[in-house]
């Protein structure tokens, strides 16, 4: 199965950057969400994820991809879905997320083109310049998805980051089919 027959086509140059990537990093407000946060009467706070995003996140991991998550937010909510997820690196409160691209990139003895990374605003563009494969969501700001190497067809919370691990997978000659993997 190719790529372009699920999503879009794609050039040779992104599919060699998504054959390359050993580890994948994404944001997660505006990515794995919509961007939209909840807040009711009693200060808590709710987002809504995308069950086929994590379909795709745990089968790029049983694939052999790494996957973190950095995020300038703290949230308990963030942290349970990940670990479902069996997310193994999440940064979080990260206003500076280049210190965490730069622990994770030491501590797994990666180079930049060996990193994906997957935002839609502002705060990502430091790492998304440093890394070998930059992906924007579809409703990414527009200097985000200028400065990318790719853009999802699907927004933020709607399917981008299965999108992504799609590719890297067909990219990696993996399959999509389920293996029992639940998200």
């Amino acid at each position: 199965m190719q790529f372009a027959d699920l999503y879009q086509p794609i050039s040779p140059l992104v599919e060699s950057k998504a054959a390359a990537v050993k580890l994948l990093i994404c944001d997660i407000d505006g990515v794995f969400s919509d961007g939209r946060i909840y807040l009711g009467n009693n200060g808590e706070e709710l987002k809504a994820f995308n069950t086929k995003d994590g379909f795709g996140i745990k089968a790029l991991i049983n694939s052999g991809v790494q996957v973190a998550v950095i995020t300038g937010r703290h949230s308990q909510i963030v942290q349970q879905r990940m670990t479902s997820l069996t997310v193994p690196y999440i940064y979080q409160g990260q206003e500076n997320k280049l210190i965490a691209y730069d622990e994770l990139k030491h501590e797994l003895n990666l180079s930049d083109d060996e990193i994906a990374y997957i935002g839609d605003d502002g705060p990502d563009l430091p790492v998304m310049e440093k890394v070998g494969f930059a992906v924007a969501v579809n409703d990414a700001h527009p200097l985000i998805k200028r400065l990318s190497h790719y853009t999802t067809q699907l927004p933020g919370g709607f399917g981008a980051v299965r999108e992504l691990t799609d590719l890297l997978m067909l990219a990696q000659g993996h399959s999509l089919g389920s293996e029992g993997t639940s998200a």
